[in-house]
């Protein structure tokens, strides 16, 4: 019985076309990337030229280039949204990443669909409504469990979708696509790529009139009560594989190119390690393999602390989901101080510390504070001048900066993919010259000289002829087996390089021609499907293409998008799984819920918040009152 292979995705982030072209040789399946508007991420826009080579490089290796389109659009706008999709669409661009329903009402090109996470596909009636409106692939949200994965697969699956996690990367505390903190309180709207990141502010825990908060754990009330450590699921891969998903997401379109090399290529090792472990039900959705020339190690890179969020249902222990001391990246604990002598930190380290290191380390109030190594001799380390360091032994040292690490990953070479070939180089019937090739994505040509040859060669050949025709240094192929059947024939060098080079330039025309380009599915959504369906700014209606839609299919305008409708009163600007009340030991559940007041509110210059706690959902809220 012949059993379905199951492809699996690695999914890179791209800031530009560079970062692109470095995930998919460090390993990536897939990239995606911002246009040149309309992205979640507006500072991480590309042009359509950069796109296109990003295209031509990844689809080589049958990688393919998602661009995202994942925010709200205003109805001025759609005409140059439909503009840009067309252009996207005849460049190669293998799927949209999308947020706004209203694309699904537009005129566009056949162009394969994803919803992004933008789009809150929290339920199973969203998933398959999703699915069932034209999306191929579903992106869930981070706070799902193993279980609820499960779940999402299986209603993807009844509606021919598939499903795609987040593995690796910042947290957002509240659910994506339902954020409108910074729409409320700055006028910059996630939901149109311009986060002001408020989940990453100092805040002041306190109660209803104001007073500040004594908390359970005696620690200071003015902490970073939103933000979250960093996700990091590369030890429960195989669980996520088991569960059904099939592309593996790794967060960070602003993230810097030895970020995007350092952790797609982990990722791309725990795939290629579970690939290897399936008995062949499994396979990597590109081609190529990639020579990685240092150890891919993912605490590394930027992190605020490792989480695996809510993949199990149950979490035990929730301070390890929060980053309440600083939103920045602490480091790897390398060090602790032994000595203060003079200008100098006496140490035991480690690890090596060297010139020019990024250090930081926490200071007796708690505040994160770094520092740059200006010189290095034996155990001391001498900080910049003008440095705030430690004043005491026995304070922990963490390096955020490594400037060996960084060499590593700035090197044209840390990483080589190439497309394997196995060649044959034989005689005709007529004496002419013939080379067989085939590569591992399926392709195989045959190329052959005009002239015959029968001179007999007075030395062995065999060495040579392999030398000329493995120079393939300047494309993506690399000979991995040779049959040279020519015996001593003698061939001129200059004979088998073009052969050579037409076999090559034969071998790209090939798989240009047979690049499985996928397209839009077509909508099985019936036009009462949404018949229940009253909206609120929660669906993020923005324009009259997203109306049609949701009209279209039975539903009712209630309320359009906080940014063209911008909503009065008390306003829900988060929910998220995250509860505060939970992490500080003091949950509603429990009988230790009176280690903290009823009501919580949340202040800083920027606005007051007050938290409520869903305990039948398990869900905080966060609210601002206008």
């Amino acid at each position: 019985m012949n059993v379905k292979v199951r492809k699996l995705e690695l999914l890179a982030p791209a800031r530009d076309m560079a970062t692109a072209i470095a995930a998919i040789d460090h390993g990536a399946d897939a990239v995606y990337i911002g246009a040149p508007a309309f992205g979640a991420r507006a500072a991480a826009g590309n042009s359509i030229d950069d796109l296109t080579q990003v295209v031509d490089y990844a689809h080589k290796f049958g990688a393919r280039v998602y661009v995202t389109l994942n925010t709200i659009i205003y109805d001025n706008e759609l005409e140059q949204v439909s503009a840009l999709i067309k252009q996207l669409y005849d460049i190669g661009v293998d799927a949209l990443i999308v947020q706004d329903l209203g694309i699904l009402a537009m005129d566009i090109p056949p162009i394969e669909l994803h919803a992004s996470t933008q789009t809150d596909a929290r339920t199973a009636d969203k998933i398959a409504l999703l699915a069932k409106a034209g999306f191929s692939q579903i992106v869930v949200p981070r706070e799902f469990s193993l279980e609820q994965i499960k779940e999402a697969v299986h209603t993807a699956e009844q509606n021919q979708a598939s499903i795609e996690v987040f593995v690796h990367g910042a947290l957002c505390v509240s659910y994506s696509g339902d954020c409108h903190a910074g729409a409320v309180l700055t006028g910059r709207s996630a939901n149109r790529g311009e986060c002001p990141q408020i989940c990453r502010l100092q805040y002041k825990l306190t109660d209803s009139v104001g007073r500040r908060v004594k908390l359970p754990d005696n620690g200071s009330d003015t902490r970073y009560w939103l933000s979250l450590a960093d996700m990091n699921r590369l030890g429960r891969l195989a669980e996520l594989v088991d569960a059904g998903a099939t592309s593996f997401k790794i967060e960070g379109r602003l993230k810097s190119v030895s970020y995007v090399k350092n952790v797609t290529a982990a990722y791309s090792r725990a795939l290629d390690e579970i690939v290897a472990n399936s008995g062949g039900r499994l396979m990597r959705a590109s081609y190529g393999r990639t020579t990685l020339n240092f150890k891919p190690d993912a605490s590394r890179s930027f992190n605020r602390g490792f989480t695996d969020y809510f993949l199990n249902s149950q979490v035990k222990d929730y301070t390890n989901i929060s980053s309440w001391k600083t939103p920045k990246w602490i480091g790897r604990p390398i060090a602790k101080t032994i000595q203060i002598k003079g200008k100098a930190l006496i140490v035991k380290a480690t690890e090596p510390v060297n010139n020019g290191d990024g250090i930081g380390y926490f200071d007796e109030g708690g505040n994160y504070i770094g520092f740059r190594v200006n010189r290095v001799d034996g155990s001391a380390l001498y900080p910049a001048p003008g440095s705030k360091v430690p004043a005491r032994a026995g304070v922990t040292l963490y390096r955020n900066a490594d400037v060996e690490h960084e060499a590593r990953m700035e090197r044209k070479d840390s990483s080589i993919r190439s497309i394997a070939l196995t060649m044959t180089l034989r005689r005709s019937a007529d004496h002419r010259i013939v080379l067989d090739v085939a590569d591992e994505r399926g392709n195989s040509i045959s190329v052959a000289t005009e002239n015959t040859y029968s001179d007999t060669a007075r030395t062995p050949q065999e060495g040579q002829r392999r030398s000329i025709l493995e120079r393939l240094g300047d494309t993506i192929y690399l000979l991995e087996n040779l049959d040279d059947r020519l015996g001593d024939v003698f061939v001129p060098s200059k004979d088998l390089t073009a052969l050579r080079r037409s076999a090559v330039s034969l071998l790209d025309d090939a798989w240009r021609m047979r690049y499985d380009r996928h397209y839009r599915k077509k909508s099985q959504l019936e036009a009462d499907a949404l018949s229940c369906v009253a909206t609120s700014y929660h669906d993020n209606v923005a324009n009259h293409l997203s109306e049609e839609f949701y009209c279209g299919h039975g539903a009712k305008i209630n309320e359009k998008a906080i940014e063209v409708c911008p909503a009065k009163g008390s306003v829900r600007v988060m929910t998220t799984r995250y509860c505060l009340r939970r992490s500080l030991g003091a949950c509603l559940k429990t009988a230790d819920r009176d280690k903290l007041p009823q009501d919580l509110y949340l202040e800083a210059p920027i606005g007051r918040l007050r938290l409520e706690f869903d305990c039948k959902n398990c869900n905080m809220q966060v609210y601002y009152d206008n």
